[in-house]
């Protein structure tokens, strides 16, 4: 069965440079050894991101929306990945923290 997985990652940086560090962080996705395995498109309409990633046969889609003092992330699984949300839910929780990390 199919799972969306939901993670809140909380930041003090602002909506603008929340939103250009999400934003550096996909364009090296995109550009690291993962982006030959993983395809991702992505699209911004104002401080929401879609996106649509491509691995393995299978395919995730999901939103981002940069808050004030949070990002909200949803991402929806097809059944063949959903087994693996829960481990990715928290690698996604430990890195988007990273990436977010007031330097």
């Amino acid at each position: 069965m199919a799972e969306t997985i939901k993670v809140d990652i909380p930041h003090r940086l602002g909506r603008p440079v929340a939103r250009q560090r999400i934003e550096e962080g996909v364009a090296n996705l995109k550009t690291s050894s993962a982006g030959g395995f993983l395809k991702v498109e992505h699209a911004w309409t104002e401080d929401r991101l879609d996106f649509k990633a491509r691995a393995m046969g299978q395919t995730a889609t999901g939103r981002l929306d940069v808050r004030d003092d949070h990002v909200h992330l949803e991402i929806d699984l097809p059944m063949m990945l959903a087994m693996f949300a829960e481990k990715l839910r928290g690698r996604l929780k430990r890195e988007g923290q990273v990436l977010l990390e007031k330097k």
